[in-house]
């Protein structure tokens, strides 16, 4: 089966090559191709069976990234499931160490060490306070239809110094939210549990027919020489089977408690007991096996265990086996290091073991926080007139109208996304997205487009993407409630952009020229470069976004823009002026940059060096993917808006006096005045590419970020100048702190301009080669003395702080880690 899908795909290409289709990607002018529309043709027919083939390879996952461990597919109301344990050794064990939603502080360690999203992998929980260690294994056998079979595999193993007869309770939570869908136990019980495998029998629109296997696996049981042992203790695993409303089968935890309180209060109405019974035979689950929409699996364990899950859909074929499920564990951990090692060439002074190590829990963190997201989420559309923050004291008009308007729910709709941290932030955050896809893009360029596609099927009419998406009741039960509702006059920097272009500028140089992988029998790795391998079907990718794109950017320019003739600014162009909308006196979100500080008191006509440094990449990006399309007039057209851009961003926020770049207000002679506060802002025409190599300016951006006595550590560059007044003070988001998604751009950007000949190609040299050095080795430290990557640096100390497990855009490091290490003579020195 496997022969004949790739035979399909690579006669497809053929196809495609034979009818002539081409992406304009050379240096020639295309004939012809002025629409921005993509037409029908071979390109259309071969991305079908593409699209249909990277479905299938990436439906299932453990796409519940808010779960310690949570499997479900790429579609609603679906089939999931979730693990939950706890040590029962004594009564207080289950409510102090009850595990199943990821939580700040609560377990060690925990993440994965190894994954890809079209194989599976393996992630280690390191749960002191249970005193056991947890192994969660996964595989995907994807075969025929509705995404193919699947298995978890569960071990646990007794920490150094826990008793050896350890008891641990452990849940297997099984959902199926389809109303119209079945889910059943198929196998007899002994009336009290069972000894063996539980069957679960399973059909559904979306799966089809499918069956679920909870094995007994291996470990012992914990023995009771009470009088009713024999009610409570004969049972391997039991399991409650319910019928439960659709919209409450998220609150997992809840029910399970409760059918723990059933059980004991069924003990205790039916038992009088004379001394107490041990917590592993009181808080057993009475057994109740069944049809229902909801099965609650629970085994009692005695030191080790291990037992595995496997989802075999009926139009697989053949059922997965326990030996099939340790044998793909084996191949895609060799699929792994082997594909790590070569995607990944760390390069000097990162190519000790302990990086790769390091760089793979990285990577596969970011990987594995992939989750889908289903669900309605709460906008504001009241269209307020206090929302376009013409007057003085908007801020304040502005939070009144939101306190009057009541949100309405929208939806529903899915996205497919990764998260910045599972604990805190298991959701999409759309300006997050663009740099967590950075690394994907290495690994998965088809993953990381599909992963774009879903951001932008969001969009609305006018070009709107929600800054955050919290879709449905289990996604805003994590989120403060004055956090939950989105404004469509609120924007987002677009780093999605990043990714695009970035895609482009891979498929100029590969121009239909890399070879399809052969790493595997699966088809899944010959899809991971599809739209890189085939130029019609990268051509045929970008012609579907482009339109999407233009409209993006279009809205960012119609409701971010700034007033320039109504006081009376002197700038070449009288159109490009750009303002966050959303500001407050001491915040302003939606840059992204929440308290990083701002002109004081906020005014109407203040303008923002930022969000121009944004608008304007997203012309120079839109240039370049018209031009690639031969679409000439709109490349001319965006050509323009970038020299508008680029030009007044001179005009209207340089300050030859600070040396660099300032946001702009209205002072109170009604004139134009620059606002400098050094720092993440003062860099952003630097770091998101808009400056030549030569540009005066730029050696005295350089000179700020190399000076130790403002921006440049020994961990990375701060967020602002410890110079500034308000260094460090108040909340201190972003202060003072070290953030790696900034300084990622600043090093790309040093590196930059470190290999063109230029003035300051040897200072950048030097900057990107320290600096590199600093933000690795920090990042590292502190996993390995922690065990987790977090969500801001110290700037005194380098010690990681804010959110643990922050696995999102802190994982730019495995990228830091890969760029090439430049030599005495600034060029790129060859690895032996």
């Amino acid at each position: 089966m496997a022969q004949r899908r790739r035979l399909t795909v690579f006669l497809a290409f053929i196809f495609l090559h034979l009818n002539g289709l081409h992406l304009v990607l050379a240096a020639g002018e295309a004939d012809g191709a002025e629409s921005s529309e993509a037409g029908p043709g071979p390109a259309s027919i071969l991305n079908s069976e593409v699209a249909r083939l990277n479905n299938e390879s990436l439906f299932w996952g453990p796409y519940k990234p808010n779960l310690y461990f949570g499997v479900q597919p790429r579609t609603p109301k679906a089939l999931w499931t979730g693990l939950m344990w706890s040590k029962v050794e004594n009564y207080q064990d289950v409510q102090k160490g009850f595990r199943y939603t990821c939580e700040q502080h609560e377990i060690d360690g925990y993440g994965w060490e190894e994954y890809d999203a079209r194989r599976g992998g393996i992630q280690s929980i390191h749960d002191e306070g249970n005193q056991i260690d947890i192994t969660t294994s996964f595989v995907k056998v994807p075969a025929g239809a509705h995404g193919g079979s699947w298995a978890a595999r569960i071990k646990g193993v007794p920490r150094e110094g826990a008793p050896d007869d350890l008891k641990t309770m452990v849940h297997y939570y099984i959902a199926q939210e389809d109303p119209d869908a079945e889910l059943l136990v198929e196998n007899k019980d002994t009336g009290l549990g069972f000894e063996g495998d539980v069957i679960f029998q399973g059909r559904s629109e979306n799966l089809g027919n499918y069956k679920l296997v909870v094995t007994a696996g291996e470990g012992g049981r914990p023995s009771n020489h009470h009088p009713l042992a024999e009610v409570r203790d004969g049972a391997f695993t039991t399991i409650r089977s319910l019928e439960l409303p659709p919209e409450l089968v998220w609150q997992a935890r809840g029910i399970v408690y409760r059918q723990i309180q059933d059980s004991v209060k069924s003990l205790q109405n039916h038992h009088k007991l004379e001394e107490p019974l041990p917590p592993w035979v009181t808080y057993q689950l009475e057994n109740s096996p069944g049809k229902g929409n909801v099965h609650v699996v629970q085994k009692m364990f005695e030191g080790a265990f291990e037992f595995d899950v496997i989802f075999s859909s009926a139009s697989a074929g053949s059922e997965l086996t326990s030996e099939d499920v340790t044998r793909e564990i084996q191949t895609n951990s060799e699929f792994f290091g082997s594909r790590f090692s070569s995607i990944f060439d760390l390069k000097a002074p990162f190519t000790a073991e302990k990086y790769q190590k390091f760089g793979k829990s990285m990577l596969s963190n970011l990987m594995g926080g992939i989750g889908y997201f289903y669900g309605d989420h709460l906008v504001d559309r009241s269209n307020a007139p206090e929302y376009e923050e013409e007057d003085e004291g908007f801020w304040e008009e502005a939070a009144a109208a939101r306190a009057r308007h009541t949100p309405l729910s929208e939806g529903p709709f899915e996205l497919y996304t990764s998260v910045p941290s599972r604990p805190f932030f298991p959701r999409g955050f759309l300006w997050d997205e663009g740099f967590h896809l950075v690394p994907i893009a290495e690994w998965d360029i088809d993953l990381t487009l599909d992963i774009v596609k879903s951001w932008y099927s969001l969009m609305d009419e006018d070009g709107w993407i929600g800054r955050e998406m919290i879709l449905g009741h289990e996604a805003r039960s994590r989120v403060p409630e004055e956090f939950q509702v989105q404004y469509p006059h609120y924007a987002n920097p677009p780093t999605l952009f990043l990714i695009i272009e970035g895609f482009m500028e891979r498929l100029r140089r590969a121009n239909g020229t890399q070879s399809t992988e052969e790493d595997g029998p699966s088809t899944a790795d010959n899809l991971r470069t599809a739209l890189l391998d085939d130029v019609g079907l990268g051509e045929s990718y970008l012609r579907h976004l482009y339109p999407l794109l233009r409209r993006q950017f279009s809205w960012f320019r119609d409701t971010q823009r700034g007033e320039i003739k109504a006081y009376d600014r002197e700038t070449f162009s009288s159109k490009e002026a750009y303002r966050w909308r959303g500001r407050t006196e001491s915040h302003l979100l939606t840059s992204g940059l929440d308290d990083y500080p701002r002109p004081l008191p906020p005014h109407p006509g203040e303008l923002h060096v930022d969000l121009m440094s944004w608008v304007g990449l997203m012309a120079k990006s839109l240039m370049n993917i018209a031009g690639a399309l031969g679409i000439t007039d709109e490349a001319a057209e965006y050509e323009k808006i970038l020299t508008a851009i680029q030009r007044n961003l001179n005009d209207l926020h340089w300050s030859e006096e600070e040396g660099c770049y300032c946001d702009a207000t209205i002072d109170e002679f009604e004139e134009h005045a620059l606002v400098c506060h050094r720092g993440y802002i003062s860099l952003f025409p630097f770091l998101v590419g808009l400056m030549q190599p030569d540009d005066p300016k730029l050696g005295r951006l350089l000179d700020l970020i190399g000076d130790e006595k403002e921006l440049f550590s020994p961990y990375g560059i701060r967020s602002l100048s410890k110079k500034h007044e308000l260094y460090g003070t108040g909340e201190n988001y972003w202060k003072s702190p070290i953030w790696i998604n900034i300084n990622y751009m600043v090093i790309a950007q040093l590196k930059n301009i470190a290999t063109q000949e230029g003035p300051f190609q040897d200072r950048a040299k030097d900057l990107y080669t320290r600096l590199r050095k600093n933000v690795v080795d920090n990042v590292f430290k502190n996993w390995e003395e922690t065990g987790f990557a977090w969500e801001q640096y110290n700037p005194e100390n380098g010690k990681g702080q804010r959110i643990q497990h922050f696995t999102g855009w802190t994982s730019l490091v495995v990228s830091i880690m890969a760029m090439d290490d430049l030599g005495e003579d600034g060029h790129i020195r060859d690895e032996l």
